[in-house]
C-alpha cells in the first residue's frame, strides 16, 4: 500500500461506521462502565493507533477540535499526517488547549490538571482523554459509581492508583473535570467526569 493510500484509507463506508461510532461513543458515555464494541470497518489505522482510538477520531475530530498526542504518537508521523489528512484537526502542544488528548499508554500520562477542566458556566470546554490500554474486560479489578449505574459496575483494566487519585482529586472541581474514554483494540468504556472509580472492595 503507497502512502498515499494509506492516508486516503480511513472508514470502509464513511457514513454508516461514523454512525455506529458515534452511538458506541453515547452509550459508553450513558452506561459508563460497559464495554462496547466497536463494528466500524477501517481499512487502514497507523500504529501504534489502535482500531478503537483510530474510530473515535474519524468520527469526533474536525477542524474546530485541537488535538493533543503523547509522545510516542506525536513522534510517529504516519499518525500525525493520517489524523490531518482525515480530520483536519489542528495538533497543539498546549495540554490545556486540547478537546481531545490521544494517549498511547498510561505510562506517557501527564497529570490530569494540565488539561482543560472546563469552567463552571462551559463545563464542555474540557478536555476528552482518549487513553489505549492493553486490556479492557468487566471484571473485578476496580468498581464504578455513579449515574447511569445500578449500584456500582465492575470494571478489569490496567489504570494505575496514579491516575484514580488524580481522577478522585478532581470531584469537588465539578460541575468540571474530564472525561475518560479507554480503548483497547476495537473495544471502548467510558468514564465521564460523574463517575466514581474506585479500587474493589473501597468504601
Amino acid at each position: 500500500m503507497t502512502m498515499t493510500n494509506e492516508l486516503a484509507a480511513g472508514f470502509a463506508d464513511k457514513v454508516v461506521s461514523a454512525q455506529a461510532t458515534f452511538r458506541a461513543v453515547m452509550d459508553a458515555m450513558a452506561r459508563p462502565g460497559t464495554v462496547q464494541q466497536l463494528d466500524a470497518k477501517l481499512r487502514h489505522a497507523p500504529l501504534p493507533l489502535m482500531p478503537a482510538a483510530a474510530a473515535i477520531a474519524l468520527t469526533l475530530f474536525d477542524h474546530d477540535t485541537p488535538i493533543w498526542l503523547d509522545a510516542p504518537l506525536k513522534a510517529t508521523s504516519a499518525v500525525t499526517s493520517w489524523l490531518r489528512f482525515h480530520t483536519a484537526a489542528p495538533l497543539t502542544d498546549a495540554t490545556a488547549d486540547a478537546a481531545f488528548a490521544l494517549l498511547s499508554s498510561v505510562d506517557q500520562m501527564p497529570a490530569l490538571d494540565q488539561f482543560a477542566l472546563g469552567s463552571n458556566v462551559y463545563p464542555d470546554r474540557s478536555t476528552t482523554l482518549v487513553l489505549q490500554l492493553s486490556s479492557l474486560e468487566v471484571g473485578d479489578a476496580f468498581e464504578l459509581q455513579g449515574p447511569g449505574i445500578n449500584g456500582r459496575a465492575s470494571l478489569l483494566a490496567p489504570l494505575p492508583a496514579q491516575l484514580i487519585a488524580q481522577r478522585a482529586a478532581l470531584r469537588p472541581l465539578f460541575p468540571r473535570g474530564l472525561d475518560l474514554i479507554l480503548v483497547a483494540s476495537d473495544a471502548l468504556v467510558a468514564i465521564p467526569r460523574t463517575t466514581q472509580i474506585m479500587p474493589k472492595g473501597a468504601a
